[in-house]
């Protein structure tokens, strides 16, 4: 074998080592970054624990609702309409807590109005009756229904013992749950971004 071809021989052969080691250095490097950027990330038991959950709400239309999930619990954010907006003027009389000044169910000072939100058309409440841990349905319909009244202006229903709120949150008087749905800690990022889970910092 000729001194040139030895030599192409040694360098094929450191070639093919520096690729391979270059190539394992790569996928080992792969191997440490995913689970570090993953860090970054809320881990299950952080969400459990309460991390906050940033919901995009800029395609919410009128009348619609969502659910997000925080702490085990579902999130209702609805858009509510002009019209369901005025309904809630009419209702404080029929209302057991109309101003929200419980204390069991503290609601922040920001949702301590009417509409018991921030924007007045965005409602961001904790979807479990306040009686015993049911989730309420949603009657947004107005008019006579079965286990409604029939000047009822939309709200929702607790099946489970008949309890009822309007779309505020609001317990109407004389009904199994105490007090009204929970409003969670949120503030609006952007126009159309929430962050549930945490209140504004100062």
């Amino acid at each position: 074998m000729s001194e040139a071809t030895v030599d192409a021989t040694v360098d094929n052969s450191r070639r093919t080592w520096l690729i391979t080691s270059a190539a394992m250095g790569g996928v080992g490097a792969a191997a440490v970054a995913v689970p570090f950027v993953s860090s970054f990330q809320p881990s299950e038991r952080a969400k459990a624990a309460g991390a906050a959950v940033e919901v995009d709400i800029s395609s919410l239309q009128p009348g619609e609702k969502i659910v997000k999930e925080w702490r085990g619990k579902p999130v209702w954010i609805m858009r509510r309409t002009e019209q369901q907006l005025k309904d809630l003027e009419k209702l404080d009389p029929a209302l057991a807590d109309p101003a929200s000044d419980r204390k069991n169910v503290p609601t922040p000072d920001y949702a301590k109005n009417r509409h018991r939100s921030i924007k007045p058309e965005v409602f961001v409440g904790v979807g479990i009756c306040t009686h015993l841990g049911c989730s309420p349905g949603d009657k947004f319909a107005p008019g006579a229904q079965p286990s409604l009244p029939d000047d009822w202006v939309g709200g929702y229903l607790c099946a489970c013992h008949g309890s009822t709120f309007d779309l505020a949150g609001r317990v109407f008087k004389n009904k199994p749950a105490p007090d009204n749905l929970e409003v969670p800690p949120h503030y609006y990022t952007s126009e159309t971004t929430l962050l549930i889970g945490e209140d504004k910092k100062a």
